[in-house]
Parts: structure tokens; sequence; C-alpha cells
């Protein structure tokens, strides 16, 4: 049965009206508005001009595993695009609020302009390396749609828990080791900073962190950075960004919370996913 031109157009609108994402590819003239309705309108180098016009590619080659090629693509980037927002605010949420709390209680500021420079500048070696970071196979089993109410409940939670660790790192700074202004602000730039890479290892995946192995990159750099995290301190020119060397107990200490972080994570995300399969379910 034959399908005119304006019936191919009506065909592939109603289908986008109930929620699907449609691609069609044409060559002909009477192809050109079911191309331009489509979501992706697809052509080849030998078809008519009005076609190509109206396509959002144009195949140069006989080949359409190049199509399965880039949808897999498509949704790897989607995946560690994703990866990345929900990093970058499961931990800048929650220390919001800590930095806002805990002003609000100190005499002294709790971390200087230069510490809070390079605490940024330091974790975003890392996150510019989950473009190129290993996917989950589910996660590009089928396409994903962008979810502002899913962002919204993870940065609420996740950022709940980093500001709990934060509060339980000021109580243990102020009150079990009595920490002068500059410990304070060594302790928690350590605390802030490890938590803040390793929530990258956590997050990127539903499974357990260590079940699922990250890109070469990220934990490379990872790691790289949390070497470096661990020695500033301890560093000849330690003066400049306003730290001095923790004694070993309190540095046990803030590892120690860093520890309790990703176990306190975890199990939120547990309970995250969960909730979320029993809502569709």
């Amino acid at each position: 049965m034959e399908v005119d031109p304006n019936q191919k157009e009506r065909i592939i609108l109603a289908l986008r009206k109930t929620g699907h994402v449609v691609g069609y590819m044409g060559d002909g003239i009477n192809d050109a508005p079911a191309l331009h309705a489509a979501d992706v309108g697809l052509s080849v180098d030998n078809a008519v001009d009005v076609a190509k016009d109206a396509s959002d590619f144009v195949l140069l080659k006989n080949d359409l595993d190049i199509l399965r090629e880039g949808i897999d693509e498509g949704r790897i980037t989607f995946a560690n695009t994703l990866k990345y927002i929900i990093t970058t605010i499961s931990a800048n949420f929650g220390n919001m609020f800590s930095m806002a709390g805990v002003s609000l209680l100190l005499p002294f500021l709790p971390l200087l302009a230069s510490q809070i420079l390079l605490n940024n500048f330091l974790s975003d070696i890392p996150a510019m390396t989950i473009a190129a970071d290993n996917v989950d196979p589910e996660s590009v089993a089928k396409p994903h749609r962008w979810n502002t109410r899913f962002i919204r409940d993870y940065m609420v939670l996740f950022g709940l828990v980093s500001s709990i660790i934060d509060f339980l790192t000021f109580g243990t700074l102020l009150f079990l080791f009595r920490a002068s202004p500059e410990e304070f602000r060594t302790g928690w730039f350590i605390e802030s900073l490890l938590t803040e890479l390793v929530i990258a290892l956590v997050v990127r995946t539903r499974h357990l962190f260590f079940r699922s192995r990250p890109g070469t990159l990220l934990l490379g750099s990872t790691l790289a950075v949390i070497g470096v995290t661990l020695v500033l301190p301890y560093l000849p020119f330690n003066w400049l960004f306003g730290f001095i060397p923790l004694p070993a107990p309190l540095m046990l200490a803030m590892l120690g919370l860093t520890t309790l972080y990703v176990v306190a994570t975890e199990g939120a995300k547990r309970y995250f996913y969960t909730r979320k399969e029993n809502a569709v379910a």
C-alpha cells in the first residue's frame, strides 16, 4: 500500500505526540515533509536535493551500521553527561549548605579564598575525564530521556548526605581535636576534596562502585589528585595556601570520615534507585 507525503508526515507527527522519538530515512521529493517532521531526518548522498536539504544527516557511504554506532555513541555521551551533573550536584549542593551553616557559628573563615579555588581546580581535573568514562551496559541498552525530577530528587538526597558528613567533620575538628583555625581549614579542605573525588566513583554507576570499572583516565586522575591532596599539608610551600601539617590522628580521622561518606552514599544510592523502581512498578 502506498502512502502519500502528507500521510507520512501525519504518521510521524502522531508518533511524536505519543512520546516516541522518530527517525525517518528517505531520498525522494515526496519524502521531504516526513524528513522535516521527524526528530532525525536521514538521507543519502545520491538523494534529490530537496530530500538532502530537509534531512539532518546525509549518509555518504552505503553502510547503515553507522547509524547503530551513532546511536550507541549518543547514549554513551548522554550517560556520561548525566554522571557529571549528578556528581557535581551531589557534592556542591551539600557543601553550599555546610559552608553557609558553619560560617554562622565560627569566629573565623572555614576556608580561605585560595583554598576554595585550589579545591575547585583539583576536583575539576578528574571531572574533565568523565567524558571518556566507561558506561554500564544497562545505561546504553535503551534510550533515556532528560528527567529534571530525577536530578532534583538526586540533588536533595545526596546533598543531604554530603552535608551530614560535613557537619560530622566540623564536630570532629572542633570538639574532638580542638583544632585551631589553620588545622580546621586544612582538615576540612582534605575531607571536602577527598569526598568530592570519591563521589564520582560512587555515583557513576547504580551498582556497588567496585563492581563497575571506571575509565582509565578517571581512575588514574582521581588517584593522582587524592595523592596530591594528602601530601599538600606537608609540602614546604604549604603556607602559600594557608595549610599546616596535621597530626596523624587528625589525618586518620579525615580518612575515616571519607570512608564513612562512601558507605553512606552507597546506602543512599541503593535506597534511591529501589524507591524509583518501586514507583515505576
